[in-house]
């Protein structure tokens, strides 16, 4: 038997390093949202945040890793279940969206992304994973219906998922108007009209 004595650390609320991410998060978005991307520098998301460069540096090598990783949290990990109905499993995507750029900075964190992806030469590998993982789920949403025989066979599964990415975007970021239901209705009968 082993009587050596051991202390069992009891840690309240977020583990340390998802305390650190949200509170960079956090950081940036305000930051964003109060002057535009110009003023995300690592300076002062490091002040803003309370966090060292150091440890900002650790987790992002510069700031549009920091960026790009910013807003993959804004978006969240999506995970559609297979309700057995491709509308209604988009149509959770669309609604998910909405949340996400509605939030305070958005509009102006992916249009920065925009801007920064047209302008990337040997970063574009890191926006194109961004994307892929961005829209696996929709991706997935899309074949699960082809497999179910909802969807056309001969849909081309990437045009589809850049169109329903992108129109959001298209109405945040260009129109400026902000997205909602009505509009992602019309996005879901567009799509499902096109692909069915």
């Amino acid at each position: 038997m082993d009587d050596s004595p051991t202390t069992e650390k009891r840690v309240r609320g977020r583990p340390r390093e998802a305390r650190v991410e949200g509170d960079v998060f956090d950081a940036v978005f305000e930051l964003v949202a109060e002057s535009g991307l110009g003023a995300v520098t690592m300076d002062a998301v490091s002040v803003r945040a309370g966090v060292s460069k150091p440890a900002l540096y650790r987790r992002w090598p510069g700031k549009q890793e920091l960026l790009l990783a910013a807003a993959e949290s804004r978006l969240g990990p999506l995970s559609v279940p297979d309700l057995g109905d491709f509308r209604a499993e988009l149509r959770m995507v669309l609604r998910a969206r909405l949340v996400a750029y509605a939030l305070p900075g958005s509009a102006r964190l992916f249009a920065g992304l925009i801007a920064a992806a047209a302008e990337a030469d040997e970063e574009r590998p890191a926006y194109s994973a961004y994307l892929a993982r961005t829209t696996a789920q929709t991706r997935e949403i899309l074949e699960r219906g082809i497999r179910r025989g909802e969807v056309r066979a001969d849909l081309d599964v990437g045009a589809a998922v850049t169109v329903i990415a992108s129109s959001l975007l298209m109405r945040v970021v260009i129109e400026g108007l902000p997205p909602d239901e009505g509009f992602a209705e019309s996005v879901l009968d567009l799509v499902v009209r096109a692909a069915t």
